[in-house]
């Protein structure tokens, strides 16, 4: 302020004490916004799309699953003990592996397959999903823990999909019950610090307090956390990290390349476009996977309903 001028009114913005405010190191989800937000976005991409049928596939499971998310029935109430004790011990709190779930989330399984519309697959497909009804807790279960524990067996992969994606509504329903000032990353930066899961794929930030910030998008329960940028996601290195993309695409979507551990991991830019959603430009963007691992990276972890559709 220059000498005679008056003082500005206005009240700080940001951090007191100077600097940059960090982000947010845990965003947890809200199930129902989730599950709309990417059908609305794969319904979007799907016209006109190589692979159209199938993107409005998705889009009508990931739709079955928003209302699955809306109408879910009140799971028991989580053990606060237990998730501190968890968080303390830096392990994620509804670990997938080892979370011993409510029925509630068969419920929300039923619900999903009676909102579905069986009109748009192929007899085989409609048949798969007629046969999973008739399955008894105990089968269902079963398959459950197999797609958790990753054992499913090919003849299940049909039944499994339902299952799978049922998972993700009723485990983003458990992250949503936390506490996010409870809560810490674990040791190991890839992974979710609810469930334990790996990512989907990443976003970086073009809005809000700490544009320019990566989040990690958790592939089963939607919980995003905080990734530090320019460093691989797998083994932590940076040395032989690189972006690579497609000449004279929209710069949406880039593979970050590690030479030291052979693996890429997918990341979309919010500046390119503010509507990218993770998991529906994921699925629309599964052709520059293929060019990303022919050119020799193996993804960093697969999309969870893909190894069983």
């Amino acid at each position: 302020m220059r000498q005679g001028e008056s003082a500005p009114k206005g009240s700080w913005i940001g951090n007191a004490t100077g600097g940059v405010k960090a982000p947010e190191p845990i965003v947890l989800p809200n199930p129902g916004v989730r599950f709309s937000r990417t059908a609305d976005r794969l319904e979007r991409l799907a016209d006109g799309h190589a692979a159209e049928g199938w993107l409005a596939f998705m889009a009508a499971a990931s739709r079955a699953q928003a209302v699955a998310a809306t109408n879910m029935p009140m799971a028991r109430a989580l053990d606060e003990t237990a998730v501190a004790q968890a968080v303390a011990a830096r392990l994620p709190p509804v670990a997938a592996d080892g979370h011993r779930r409510d029925a509630a989330w068969r419920k929300s399984l039923a619900g999903m397959l009676e909102s579905f519309d069986g009109t748009m697959v192929p007899p085989s497909a409609a048949a798969t999903i007629a046969e999973l009804r008739r399955r008894d807790a105990v089968e269902t279960e079963s398959l459950a823990d197999a797609f958790l524990r990753g054992g499913v067996d090919p003849a299940d992969a049909g039944a499994v999909f339902w299952i799978a994606a049922a998972l993700q509504v009723y485990f983003a329903g458990l992250a949503a019950a936390l506490r996010t000032g409870d809560l810490r990353l674990l040791e190991r930066r890839d992974l979710c610090p609810c469930c334990g899961s790996t990512s989907s794929a990443s976003v970086i930030t073009a809005s809000g307090q700490n544009p320019g910030a990566r989040y990690l998008y958790c592939s089963l329960c939607s919980t995003a956390w905080h990734h530090t940028r320019a460093i691989c996601i797998v083994c932590g290195g940076s040395r032989t990290l690189s972006l690579r993309g497609l000449e004279g695409d929209s710069g949406l979507a880039r593979a970050e390349t590690c030479d030291e551990c052979g693996t890429y991991a997918k990341v979309f830019y919010e500046a390119k476009d503010p509507d990218v959603d993770a998991y529906a430009d994921d699925l629309t963007t599964l052709g520059f996977d293929m060019m990303v691992s022919e050119a020799g990276w193996s993804r960093h972890a697969p999309h969870p309903l893909l190894l069983v559709s």
